[in-house]
């Protein structure tokens, strides 16, 4: 019996993982931790019943803010932080997401003819830019641009919200661009039918069709963004990641636990929050 495209697929992807796994000499004997960290692991998840409710250091300086506060305070700027690259990945990758989908300009898909400047071949050009474009922002992870941006600018919160926003931008830009060119045609054939012009069609007829999508993968990307957030914190940006790397090197283990799940609560809200938007905004 043939397979199946599907059944065709998962074969190839198991015999992908096979090969791997012997190219990489894989071996779970190596995930059995040495007697130091079987120590360490011990101590470790052995605190996630009591995390740290006050500093366990043994001197605390006085004025110091109680340990809760500066996990809230962290789990601010984390949102902050987010926030900030959310917002300007999403006007870079709308733009970009615009001039790579092809509804705007292969008039093919709404029953029409190609107007403007696609009959002089500009806009496949501008097309093929904005592909190339997003391909590269999306090919450098924002744990590398933090470090290339780090060594350029140093330690700035704009070097830290333009590195999330950078790879976001073009993965923005690319899912945006695909929702856009699948995004159902019958309105858009209907204003074609009108007479409607080109850019009437885009946005009364496609952006319409393609926007609650659009707008939920924006929420949840944000949830993604917390995490990358945080996750900056390793490289001295005051997000909850630096408070949680700098207890784990002082073997402060409640601590540890306090800042991870004030980010564990974090994500919690924020899938809350845009679950409860996107019933309203998206299945209104």
């Amino acid at each position: 019996m043939a397979f199946s495209s599907r059944g065709l697929v998962l074969l190839t992807l198991g015999a992908a993982g096979l090969w791997a796994a012997f190219e990489l000499r894989l071996d779970p004997r190596d995930l059995v931790p040495s007697d130091g960290g079987m120590v360490m692991a011990r101590e470790l998840f052995s605190r996630a019943w009591s995390p740290a409710l006050a500093y366990e250091a043994a001197d605390v300086p006085a004025g110091t803010r109680p340990l809760l506060l500066k996990a809230l305070e962290a789990a601010r700027l984390t949102v902050v932080f987010a926030a900030a690259a959310i917002s300007l990945s999403l006007v870079c990758g709308g733009i970009l997401g615009f001039f790579a989908s092809t509804a705007w300009w292969v008039g093919d898909q709404t029953g029409g003819a190609k107007v403007g400047w696609s009959r002089h071949g500009v806009r496949p050009v501008v097309y093929g830019v904005a592909r190339l474009i997003i391909a590269l922002m999306r090919s450098v992870h924002e744990l590398l641009w933090a470090v290339l941006l780090l060594a350029a600018f140093g330690l700035s919160q704009l070097s830290a919200v333009i590195a999330i926003a950078i790879p976001y931008s073009g993965t923005f830009a690319k899912v945006f661009s695909e929702m856009l060119d699948e995004a159902p045609r019958d309105s858009a054939v209907a204003l074609r039918s009108a007479g409607a012009s080109s850019s009437q069609i885009f946005l009364f007829g496609l952006l319409p069709r393609a926007l609650p999508d659009m707008s939920a993968y924006a929420f949840y990307r944000f949830e993604c963004a917390l995490r990358s957030s945080a996750i900056l914190g390793f490289f001295g940006y005051p997000t909850l990641g630096y408070y949680i790397a700098a207890s784990f090197e002082n073997l402060y283990y409640g601590e540890v636990w306090t800042y991870l799940y004030t980010l564990v609560l974090l994500v919690v809200v924020a899938d809350w929050w845009s679950g409860a938007l996107r019933r309203r905004l998206v299945l209104a």
